[in-house]
This record gives C-alpha cells, structure tokens and sequence, in this order.
C-alpha cells in the first residue's frame, strides 16, 4: 500500500527501467566530473605555488648577478671554501663583508638547486636585512652568516605548505620563534628548502615542489624529511641550516649527505611558528635543531639560539644557556656502544662504522662499554609506531583531502588509512608468517580511547626510566651506535618507514642525538651486502637490501647520544668523532 502511495506521488516514468539508467548514468557522470574538477583545483593551486616559487628564484639569481656584476673582484672560492667558523672570525675582523658571503652563497644555491631541485622559495627580506645589520651596534654570534631554513618553519610573508596543498596560500605574518633568534644573533636566513610531503617521510619529493636529488649520487634520495637542507648543504649552497626531527629528519639526511646534524632534546629549542601534520601527538617528541659541515658549526647554532631572546619569545623553553665548559672538555669518556638494534640489521656499512669508531675512541684513552637497548621490538611497535599514529593516522590521512598524493608516499598512505579492522584482520593473518609486518599493522591502529593513551603515555615514561636505569647502572657519559645508511635508493624510503629504529628510538626517549660522517662505503662493504639477510627474512629486510645497493663512495655515520639536556656532552662527543675521523683519514 505505501510502495503504491509512493509511485502515485512520484512522476510515473520513474520506474522505466531506461529512465533509471539514465539518471544513475548522470550521477556517476556527475560525480566523475566532480572529482575531475577538483583534482584540477588541486593542481591549478600547485602551479601557482611553483610559479611564486620560480619567480622568487628569478629575482634571487637577479640581486646574484646584479653584486657579481658591481664586484667581480669577489673571491667566490674562497669564500665557499671557508669553514663557518673561518667565516665568523673574518666577519669579525672586516676581511670578508657580509654581502660577498650572502650574494656568492645565493649564487652558488642557485646553481645547487638548479641540480637537485632543493629549493622552494628566496626570502627576499634578506637583502633588506642585511642593510639593517651593517647599522647595528650588536653584531650577535652569528653576524653576517647565510641560514638556510626547512619549508615548514615559519618566515614572515611566506607559505609553509609542509609539501601539503591545504597550506598553501597562508603567508605567515611573523617569523616563527627559531628565525627571530636567528635574526637576533646576526645570521641572514635567504633561502626555504624542500620537504616530503606531510614530512611523514624520510624521502624529499611533493606533488608541489617536485623530488629533491642527492648531490653525491643522484640516483639515491637525500633523505628527510630535512632533505631539501642535506642536499643543499651538501652541494655547498649553504654553510648552515635549521631542519626539524621527529624520527630522524635530521639525522636520515645528515646521514645520507654526508653531513652533522644534531636532534636536541624536545624543549631545548623553541617550536612556535611550525607547521605540522600531527599537531597535538604527544607520545614521540619532535625537535628543532641545527644541520652543518662540521660540529664546531653545530656548537656555535646552539650557543647562539640559547640566549635570552629565545627565552623571552617563547617562556615554555628552559632558560638554560650553552654550556661552553661542557663543550670544550678533554676528560675521558665512558662510552656505550652497539653494532646493531635487533630490529633491523645494520647494513655491512654501518656495522664497519661502529666498530672503526670504537677501536678510534679505546685508542684515544675513552671507555668503552657494550650496551644493549633494552625491547626494542617493543619500544618500536608499540611506543613509536602505536605512539606516532595514536589516532590510527586519522589526523595524517585528513591532511590528504583537498591534495593528492604523491607516488612516493603512496605505499605508506595507502596502509594508514585502510580501516582498523582491515588492519587488524591482516595483522592476524600475517602474524605466523612476517610477524614483524603484522606488529606494525597492529601498531598502525593506534590506540582507541583516552585510557589507552594515557596508558601509552605512562609507558613512554616507564621505558624512559628503565633506560636510565640500565644507562646509570654502566655509569654511560654517553652512547654510540649506527645511522641508517648509506643514502637510500630512489623509491625506498616510503616502504620502509620502521627502518627508522635507530634514530626514532631517541625520539621517543627524547634523548639529544646527533650524527657525524666517518667513512665511505668500500667495495668490500658493497660484496658483503649481496649475503644480508636481515633479522626477519621478511619483505622488509629485502628492500632494505636493494635501498642502500650501490652506495660506493657514499658517506657512512654514525650516532652519538647523550641524555636529556646535556646536548653540550653531546656535542663534545660528535666533536671527539669527527676528529678521530679526520684524523684517520689523513693517516690514510
């Protein structure tokens, strides 16, 4: 009776079967063109990105040209082959000016870029900048040095995108609190440098900026998700820059340009004014630090940023200075160390590295003592991995709507928003078969209620203490251990996010971390690879075979830890490495 009332009400033809084609025929047509229009919204906003960025390129290279041209007498070699700390003192006594040093490194960035693709925008206040230094009274630590700065951290009149196209189109209207000390103590930050998108992600490539190449090799990735800072560095276009860490991007393209990169503890460095896509995750602890050529270049950022200006701008940051005391010290060191994590095995590179490095520093008149990370499948699946996407990645995938996503992060993405209970049902069915890959899937699914995180919470806390516990128990100064490495074949990196053990495990801890280059890889090292077979035999120990295959030449790392707030200890550590290092190579 009610199906006849409702045929009486509608219009008749309705129920001829080619009119219902019809229209279903319409709205799939409809929605198609939907999507279509939306996906060209999407891109039309990238192509206005890329173009302010290549204008903002064009009119870098014009103010390059333009000193070039009104001073050829300029010394660009040399000047590019100073360390930053050979820069500082002749800054300091007026034998280099600063607009031969920001001019010939806008130059030589521009030529970088032009060969990796690292570079997303020119602050072009830099040049009004530089005008209002030559007048100050107060020069600052870090008077006259170009600076080069991670997309996401904020500079006024600029975007910070995050590589995500829901950003783009906000120009902040202040400099994030990290770019204001920095302006402080006299450096001049010119250039913006590339990220993955939602930096999720250890490769460096969006849908807006394009892929950033390694300079050393450019069939390998530079890293991330500070890669865009790696490759510039790397390729001489910047002396100094900032990136930001919360499973390694620092370290991972530290690591894989051959360069120190330090992760300090969480607070020590001010994060007001950074974009981010997992705003509010507390469980792993991201921070802010410096990327250079050497520690000495490292040392001087902090010293720098640990002023009273950063103490003021943001009150939440300890008001603890550097101390220069600590940093400077010869006393020998009680050192833990370990080859590798147990959760995946280190490649023969990183191995090799651990063990020179140790036999350097006994050498040297340090201890040396072996440390093993106490349940590292634990800490991993269940405080980085559960901890990171405590929500099941809802809040990462949602970054995705209004963008789309890019080829590289495609595997990554495509496993995150799968729902709980897909997840879930894979996780048991791969269980017997790559337990590993199913404890991660478990993991991926997050938490579930506010107990849970609390009780998440309270077990970050609890791993912390035990690792205290055991480091006290040793009377450990400090820690060394490897970097993932060497730099990571094209197309890797999204496949093998936890593969990150090794640097995420400080994250978590939020220990001060920090990475120094000590070796190439060797043909021998390459002939050993082709026997890896991983902890786990499973798809993951595979590709990371074929990431790091043909890596000849390459630099090799390695980590140096120490424990929270002591990130001058940590320092001096990197500093005693980098020394042996060198030493060793020249000896060679």
């Amino acid at each position: 009776m009610t199906q006849e009332r409702l045929w009486q009400v509608l219009d008749p033809s309705w129920g001829d079967p080619r009119t219902l084609s019809a229209l279903l025929c319409s709205s799939v047509a409809a929605v198609v063109l939907l999507k279509w229009l939306e996906r060209r919204q999407i891109q039309q906003k990238m192509k206005e990105a890329r173009r302010a960025r290549d204008l903002a390129l064009e009119r870098m290279e014009k103010a390059a040209r333009r000193f070039k041209q009104e001073n050829p007498g300029t010394q660009t070699e040399q000047i590019l082959s100073l360390t930053m700390m050979e820069l500082v003192e002749k800054l300091k006594d007026g034998s280099l000016s600063p607009e031969s040093i920001l001019y010939t490194y806008m130059g030589k960035a521009l030529e970088v870029t032009r060969e990796v693709n690292c570079l997303t925008d020119f602050i072009h206040g830099c040049e009004d900048q530089l005008q209002k230094l030559k007048n100050r009274k107060e020069k600052g630590l870090l008077y006259g040095i170009p600076i080069s700065i991670k997309e996401h951290i904020d500079c006024k009149g600029h975007i910070s995108s995050g590589g995500m196209v829901k950003f783009l189109g906000q120009v902040k209207e202040e400099d994030s609190v990290i770019v204001q000390v920095l302006k402080y103590q006299g450096a001049i930050p010119f250039v913006r440098t590339n990220v993955p998108q939602t930096m999720i992600n250890y490769d460096c490539s969006n849908l807006i900026f394009g892929q950033t190449l390694n300079p050393l090799n450019h069939q390998k990735t530079p890293g991330g998700s500070s890669g865009g800072e790696g490759a510039l560095i790397a390729g001489g276009g910047s002396i100094l820059g900032i990136g930001s860490d919360v499973a390694g991007s620092i370290r991972l393209p530290s690591s894989f340009c051959g360069l120190c990169g330090l992760k300090p503890t969480g607070n020590r460095i001010s994060k007001l004014g950074v974009v981010s896509p997992i705003i509010g995750m507390e469980s792993v602890v991201p921070a802010l630090g410096p990327m250079a050529r050497d520690v000495d270049s490292l040392a001087l950022c902090m010293k720098a940023l640990l002023c009273e200006e950063m103490f003021r701008l943001d009150p939440t940051v300890p008001p603890v200075p550097f101390n220069e005391e600590v940093y400077t010290s010869s006393k020998p060191l009680r050192i833990g160390y370990y080859e590798g994590d147990g959760y995946f095995q280190p490649s023969p590179s990183m191995k090799r590295a651990i063990q020179e490095t140790r036999k350097l520093l006994q050498d040297a008149g340090h201890t040396l003592v072996p440390f093993v990370p106490p349940k590292i499948d634990y800490m991993v699946d269940e405080l980085f991995t559960r901890g990171i996407f405590s929500d099941g990645a809802v809040h990462l995938v949602d970054c995705f709507k209004g963008d789309i996503v890019d080829p590289p992060l495609k595997s990554q993405f495509n496993t995150y928003r799968l729902p709980a209970l897909v997840k879930r049902v894979l996780a048991i069915v791969l269980k017997p078969i790559y337990p590993r890959i199913a404890r991660h899937l478990s993991a991926l699914c997050g938490v579930g209620s506010a107990k849970n995180l609390w009780d998440q919470h309270g077990a970050v806390e609890a791993y912390r203490t035990e690792f205290i516990v055991k480091w006290r128990k040793l009377r450990l100064d400090v820690i060394l251990c490897p970097a993932l490495g060497p730099a990571f074949n094209h197309g890797y990196a999204g496949k093998l996010f936890a593969a990150t053990s090794y640097t995420n495990l400080y994250n978590v801890l939020d220990f001060p971390a920090g990475v120094v280059p000590v070796s190439t890889v060797t043909r021998a090292d390459e002939e050993e690879l082709k026997h890896y077979r991983g902890h786990y035999g499973d798809p993951w120990d595979k590709r990371l075979k074929k990431a790091v295959e043909a890596a000849v030449g390459l630099p090799v790392a390695v980590q140096c830890v120490a424990l929270p707030w002591q990130e001058e200890l940590c320092l001096r550590f990197m500093k005693e490495v980098e020394t042996l290092a060198h030493s060793m190579k020249r000896n060679v």
